[in-house]
Protein backbone atom coordinates (compact mmCIF):
# COMPACT_ATOMS: atom_id res chain seq x y z
CA UNK A 1 0.00 0.00 0.00
CA UNK A 2 1.54 3.28 -1.07
CA UNK A 3 0.32 6.04 1.18
CA UNK A 4 1.98 9.43 1.38
CA UNK A 5 3.49 10.65 4.63
CA UNK A 6 0.98 13.51 4.77
CA UNK A 7 -1.95 11.10 4.55
CA UNK A 8 -0.97 8.89 7.46
CA UNK A 9 -3.43 8.64 10.34
CA UNK A 10 -2.09 10.32 13.48
CA UNK A 11 -3.07 7.72 16.04
CA UNK A 12 -1.54 4.97 18.14
CA UNK A 13 -3.05 1.50 18.42
CA UNK A 14 -5.13 0.78 21.50
CA UNK A 15 -3.30 -2.03 23.33
CA UNK A 16 -3.86 -1.91 27.09
CA UNK A 17 -4.60 0.57 29.87
CA UNK A 18 -0.97 1.47 30.55
CA UNK A 19 0.04 1.93 26.92
CA UNK A 20 -3.08 3.95 26.11
CA UNK A 21 -2.64 6.29 29.08
CA UNK A 22 1.08 6.96 28.62
CA UNK A 23 1.28 7.37 24.84
CA UNK A 24 -0.81 9.95 23.01
CA UNK A 25 -0.01 11.34 19.53
CA UNK A 26 1.50 14.80 19.56
CA UNK A 27 1.78 14.85 23.35
CA UNK A 28 4.49 14.15 25.91
CA UNK A 29 3.94 12.42 29.24
CA UNK A 30 6.38 12.20 32.15
CA UNK A 31 7.39 9.12 34.13
CA UNK A 32 10.16 8.05 36.51
CA UNK A 33 12.87 5.41 36.53
CA UNK A 34 12.97 3.15 39.60
CA UNK A 35 14.65 3.28 42.07
CA UNK A 36 13.56 6.83 42.79
CA UNK A 37 16.63 7.80 44.78
CA UNK A 38 20.11 9.29 44.57
CA UNK A 39 22.81 6.61 44.44
CA UNK A 40 25.46 8.49 42.50
CA UNK A 41 28.33 7.32 44.72
CA UNK A 42 27.54 3.61 44.51
CA UNK A 43 26.30 1.22 41.82
CA UNK A 44 23.89 -0.30 44.35
CA UNK A 45 20.88 1.71 45.58
CA UNK A 46 19.63 1.51 49.15
CA UNK A 47 16.02 0.84 48.06
CA UNK A 48 14.86 2.68 51.17
CA UNK A 49 11.20 3.77 51.05
CA UNK A 50 11.09 2.50 47.46
CA UNK A 51 7.44 1.47 47.44
CA UNK A 52 6.40 4.65 49.25
CA UNK A 53 8.08 6.73 46.55
CA UNK A 54 6.33 4.84 43.76
CA UNK A 55 3.04 5.47 45.54
CA UNK A 56 3.97 9.15 45.87
CA UNK A 57 4.76 9.27 42.15
CA UNK A 58 1.30 7.89 41.42
CA UNK A 59 -0.33 10.37 43.80
CA UNK A 60 1.53 13.30 42.23
CA UNK A 61 0.42 12.37 38.73
CA UNK A 62 3.47 10.82 37.06
CA UNK A 63 2.21 8.59 34.27
CA UNK A 64 4.57 5.62 34.62
CA UNK A 65 7.43 4.07 36.57
CA UNK A 66 10.13 2.11 34.75
CA UNK A 67 12.19 -0.82 36.01
CA UNK A 68 15.33 -2.29 34.43
CA UNK A 69 16.57 -5.81 33.83
CA UNK A 70 20.03 -6.11 35.43
CA UNK A 71 20.71 -9.80 36.16
CA UNK A 72 24.23 -9.24 37.56
CA UNK A 73 25.99 -6.33 39.22
CA UNK A 74 28.71 -5.76 36.61
CA UNK A 75 31.38 -3.36 38.03
CA UNK A 76 32.30 -1.97 34.59
CA UNK A 77 28.62 -1.11 34.00
CA UNK A 78 28.35 0.66 37.32
CA UNK A 79 24.62 0.38 37.97
CA UNK A 80 22.71 -2.48 39.60
CA UNK A 81 19.30 -0.98 38.83
CA UNK A 82 16.53 -1.66 41.31
CA UNK A 83 18.27 -4.92 42.41
CA UNK A 84 15.04 -6.94 42.45
CA UNK A 85 14.04 -9.10 39.49
CA UNK A 86 11.75 -6.93 37.35
CA UNK A 87 8.83 -9.36 37.21
CA UNK A 88 8.89 -10.10 40.94
CA UNK A 89 9.07 -6.37 41.64
CA UNK A 90 6.30 -5.62 39.15
CA UNK A 91 4.07 -8.00 41.08
CA UNK A 92 4.71 -6.05 44.27
CA UNK A 93 4.10 -2.71 42.56
CA UNK A 94 0.96 -3.97 40.85
CA UNK A 95 -0.49 -4.74 44.28
CA UNK A 96 0.79 -1.48 45.81
CA UNK A 97 -0.60 0.93 43.19
CA UNK A 98 -3.82 1.32 41.24
CA UNK A 99 -3.37 3.49 38.14
CA UNK A 100 0.25 4.32 37.32
CA UNK A 101 1.64 2.43 34.31
CA UNK A 102 4.29 -0.18 35.11
CA UNK A 103 7.10 -0.36 32.57
CA UNK A 104 10.34 -2.24 32.01
CA UNK A 105 13.09 -0.44 30.11
CA UNK A 106 14.27 -2.91 29.12
CA UNK A 107 14.11 -6.68 29.44
CA UNK A 108 17.16 -8.49 27.97
CA UNK A 109 15.48 -11.06 25.73
CA UNK A 110 18.52 -13.21 24.81
CA UNK A 111 19.07 -14.05 28.49
CA UNK A 112 15.57 -15.43 29.15
CA UNK A 113 13.43 -18.08 27.51
CA UNK A 114 10.61 -16.26 25.68
CA UNK A 115 7.94 -18.59 27.08
CA UNK A 116 8.92 -17.51 30.60
CA UNK A 117 8.94 -13.86 29.49
CA UNK A 118 5.47 -14.17 27.96
CA UNK A 119 4.07 -16.02 31.00
CA UNK A 120 5.47 -13.49 33.48
CA UNK A 121 4.53 -10.46 31.39
CA UNK A 122 0.93 -11.50 30.75
CA UNK A 123 0.59 -12.35 34.45
CA UNK A 124 1.69 -8.84 35.44
CA UNK A 125 -0.53 -7.36 32.75
CA UNK A 126 -3.61 -9.13 34.13
CA UNK A 127 -2.78 -8.62 37.81
CA UNK A 128 -2.21 -4.88 37.29
CA UNK A 129 -5.36 -4.29 35.28
CA UNK A 130 -3.52 -3.92 31.99
CA UNK A 131 -0.89 -1.46 33.18
CA UNK A 132 2.23 -3.26 31.86
CA UNK A 133 4.47 -1.75 29.15
CA UNK A 134 7.37 -4.05 28.26
CA UNK A 135 10.52 -2.63 26.74
CA UNK A 136 12.79 -5.27 25.19
CA UNK A 137 16.49 -5.15 24.24
CA UNK A 138 19.38 -7.31 23.04
CA UNK A 139 21.61 -6.35 25.97
CA UNK A 140 24.79 -4.31 26.35
CA UNK A 141 26.76 -6.08 29.12
CA UNK A 142 29.01 -8.78 27.58
CA UNK A 143 29.99 -10.13 31.02
CA UNK A 144 26.49 -11.52 31.65
CA UNK A 145 26.34 -13.79 28.60
CA UNK A 146 28.95 -16.44 29.60
CA UNK A 147 27.23 -16.72 33.01
CA UNK A 148 24.08 -17.86 31.20
CA UNK A 149 25.83 -19.83 28.45
CA UNK A 150 24.52 -17.38 25.84
CA UNK A 151 26.40 -15.98 22.86
CA UNK A 152 26.99 -12.24 23.00
CA UNK A 153 27.87 -12.00 19.28
CA UNK A 154 24.59 -13.78 18.45
CA UNK A 155 22.43 -11.57 20.65
CA UNK A 156 20.81 -9.82 17.69
CA UNK A 157 19.60 -13.11 16.22
CA UNK A 158 18.49 -14.36 19.65
CA UNK A 159 16.62 -11.12 20.29
CA UNK A 160 14.72 -11.32 17.00
CA UNK A 161 13.78 -14.99 17.49
CA UNK A 162 12.67 -14.33 21.07
CA UNK A 163 10.57 -11.34 20.01
CA UNK A 164 8.84 -13.40 17.32
CA UNK A 165 8.23 -16.27 19.77
CA UNK A 166 6.57 -13.91 22.29
CA UNK A 167 4.34 -12.46 19.59
CA UNK A 168 3.17 -15.92 18.50
CA UNK A 169 2.89 -17.66 21.87
CA UNK A 170 0.20 -15.30 23.21
CA UNK A 171 -2.25 -16.38 20.49
CA UNK A 172 -4.69 -19.19 21.41
CA UNK A 173 -3.16 -22.65 20.91
CA UNK A 174 -0.37 -21.44 18.63
CA UNK A 175 1.55 -23.69 16.27
CA UNK A 176 5.06 -22.75 15.14
CA UNK A 177 8.70 -23.79 15.14
CA UNK A 178 11.46 -21.67 16.63
CA UNK A 179 15.06 -21.92 17.77
CA UNK A 180 13.57 -21.72 21.27
CA UNK A 181 11.29 -24.72 20.71
CA UNK A 182 8.42 -26.25 18.79
CA UNK A 183 4.85 -25.41 19.81
CA UNK A 184 2.46 -28.06 18.55
CA UNK A 185 -0.88 -26.25 18.58
CA UNK A 186 -2.11 -28.69 21.25
CA UNK A 187 -0.96 -26.63 24.26
CA UNK A 188 -1.76 -23.09 25.27
CA UNK A 189 0.14 -20.51 27.31
CA UNK A 190 -1.98 -18.77 29.94
CA UNK A 191 -2.90 -16.13 30.88
CA UNK A 192 -3.51 -14.04 27.79
CA UNK A 193 -2.82 -10.27 27.72
CA UNK A 194 -5.62 -7.99 28.86
CA UNK A 195 -5.71 -6.10 25.58
CA UNK A 196 -4.99 -7.06 22.00
CA UNK A 197 -1.38 -8.09 22.73
CA UNK A 198 1.56 -7.38 25.02
CA UNK A 199 2.85 -3.86 24.35
CA UNK A 200 6.50 -4.31 23.30
CA UNK A 201 8.84 -1.33 22.93
CA UNK A 202 12.16 -1.95 21.18
CA UNK A 203 15.21 -0.35 22.74
CA UNK A 204 17.81 1.28 20.53
CA UNK A 205 18.59 -0.84 17.48
CA UNK A 206 18.75 -4.13 19.44
CA UNK A 207 21.19 -5.26 16.73
CA UNK A 208 18.45 -5.08 14.07
CA UNK A 209 18.42 -3.40 10.63
CA UNK A 210 16.43 -0.15 10.21
CA UNK A 211 13.57 -1.71 8.23
CA UNK A 212 13.01 -4.40 10.86
CA UNK A 213 12.96 -1.76 13.60
CA UNK A 214 10.54 0.43 11.69
CA UNK A 215 8.05 -2.38 11.12
CA UNK A 216 8.20 -4.27 14.42
CA UNK A 217 7.35 -3.40 17.98
CA UNK A 218 4.61 -1.17 19.34
CA UNK A 219 7.01 1.70 19.95
CA UNK A 220 10.64 2.55 20.50
CA UNK A 221 12.93 3.51 23.37
CA UNK A 222 15.83 5.73 22.36
CA UNK A 223 18.66 7.29 24.33
CA UNK A 224 18.99 11.10 24.58
CA UNK A 225 20.62 12.87 21.65
CA UNK A 226 20.92 16.47 20.55
CA UNK A 227 17.64 17.89 19.32
CA UNK A 228 18.72 17.73 15.66
CA UNK A 229 20.00 14.15 15.96
CA UNK A 230 16.86 13.00 17.76
CA UNK A 231 14.67 14.64 15.15
CA UNK A 232 16.53 12.85 12.34
CA UNK A 233 16.32 9.52 14.19
CA UNK A 234 12.56 9.83 14.64
CA UNK A 235 12.08 10.78 11.01
CA UNK A 236 14.05 7.72 9.90
CA UNK A 237 11.95 5.40 12.03
CA UNK A 238 8.59 6.77 10.95
CA UNK A 239 9.29 7.44 7.28
CA UNK A 240 10.87 4.02 6.64
CA UNK A 241 7.74 2.12 7.59
CA UNK A 242 6.13 0.10 4.80
CA UNK A 243 2.73 1.65 5.51
CA UNK A 244 1.59 4.85 7.19
CA UNK A 245 -1.61 3.58 8.76
CA UNK A 246 -0.43 4.61 12.20
CA UNK A 247 2.55 6.00 14.03
CA UNK A 248 4.25 4.39 16.99
CA UNK A 249 5.22 6.18 20.19
CA UNK A 250 8.80 6.96 21.15
CA UNK A 251 10.10 7.32 24.70
CA UNK A 252 13.40 8.62 26.05
CA UNK A 253 15.01 8.07 29.47
CA UNK A 254 16.75 11.13 30.93
CA UNK A 255 19.04 11.52 33.95
CA UNK A 256 18.48 14.82 35.73
CA UNK A 257 19.90 16.81 38.62
CA UNK A 258 17.50 19.66 39.43
CA UNK A 259 19.28 22.70 40.86
CA UNK A 260 17.87 25.32 43.25
CA UNK A 261 18.12 28.04 40.61
CA UNK A 262 15.08 27.47 38.33
CA UNK A 263 16.97 28.97 35.38
CA UNK A 264 20.25 27.10 35.92
CA UNK A 265 21.56 26.42 32.37
CA UNK A 266 21.88 22.78 31.28
CA UNK A 267 25.20 21.07 32.00
CA UNK A 268 25.66 17.61 30.55
CA UNK A 269 25.52 14.53 32.77
CA UNK A 270 25.67 10.87 31.83
CA UNK A 271 22.67 10.56 29.48
CA UNK A 272 21.13 13.71 30.84
CA UNK A 273 21.59 17.16 32.37
CA UNK A 274 22.10 19.16 35.54
CA UNK A 275 19.67 22.06 35.14
CA UNK A 276 16.99 24.24 36.66
CA UNK A 277 13.31 23.34 36.65
CA UNK A 278 12.49 25.99 34.01
CA UNK A 279 15.23 24.62 31.78
CA UNK A 280 13.82 21.12 32.24
CA UNK A 281 10.45 22.39 31.04
CA UNK A 282 12.12 23.93 28.01
CA UNK A 283 13.90 20.65 27.25
CA UNK A 284 10.68 18.66 27.53
CA UNK A 285 8.78 21.04 25.27
CA UNK A 286 11.50 20.75 22.63
CA UNK A 287 11.20 16.96 22.69
CA UNK A 288 7.42 17.08 22.48
CA UNK A 289 7.75 19.27 19.40
CA UNK A 290 9.83 16.69 17.49
CA UNK A 291 7.61 13.72 18.38
CA UNK A 292 8.86 12.22 21.66
CA UNK A 293 5.81 10.89 23.49
CA UNK A 294 7.21 9.99 26.92
CA UNK A 295 10.28 10.85 28.98
CA UNK A 296 11.27 8.76 31.99
CA UNK A 297 13.22 10.90 34.46
CA UNK A 298 16.02 9.24 36.42
CA UNK A 299 17.01 10.84 39.74
CA UNK A 300 20.15 8.77 40.34
CA UNK A 301 22.38 11.88 40.14
CA UNK A 302 19.89 14.29 41.68
CA UNK A 303 21.57 16.12 44.58
CA UNK A 304 18.43 17.56 46.20
CA UNK A 305 15.92 15.86 48.47
CA UNK A 306 13.97 13.31 46.41
CA UNK A 307 10.52 14.11 47.76
CA UNK A 308 11.07 17.86 47.32
CA UNK A 309 12.25 17.28 43.74
CA UNK A 310 9.20 15.16 42.94
CA UNK A 311 6.90 17.80 44.40
CA UNK A 312 8.59 20.55 42.35
CA UNK A 313 8.30 18.55 39.12
CA UNK A 314 4.68 17.77 39.93
CA UNK A 315 3.93 21.46 40.52
CA UNK A 316 5.98 23.06 37.78
CA UNK A 317 6.05 20.42 35.01
CA UNK A 318 3.28 17.84 35.21
CA UNK A 319 0.27 20.15 34.72
CA UNK A 320 1.56 21.02 31.25
CA UNK A 321 2.34 17.48 30.15
CA UNK A 322 0.41 14.93 32.25
CA UNK A 323 -2.59 17.15 32.91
Amino acid sequence: MNTSHKEKVECFPSINTGFNSVFKPGKLSIGLVVPIENYSTSPVPTMETHVERVRLAEELGFSAVWLRDVPFNVPSFGDAGQIFDPFVYLGLLAGSTSKIALGVASLILPLRHPAHVAKAATSVDLLSGGRLILGVASGDRPEEYPAMNASYPDRGKLFRESYEYIRKITAPYPKFESAFGTVSGEIDLLPKPQGTQLPLLITGSSQQPPNWLANNGDGWITYPRTLAQQKDFIKQLRVSRDEYLSNKPIMEPLYIDIMDDPNYPPQQLHLGYRLGINQLGKYLRSRETIGINHIALNLRFNSRNVEETLQEIATMILPEFNG
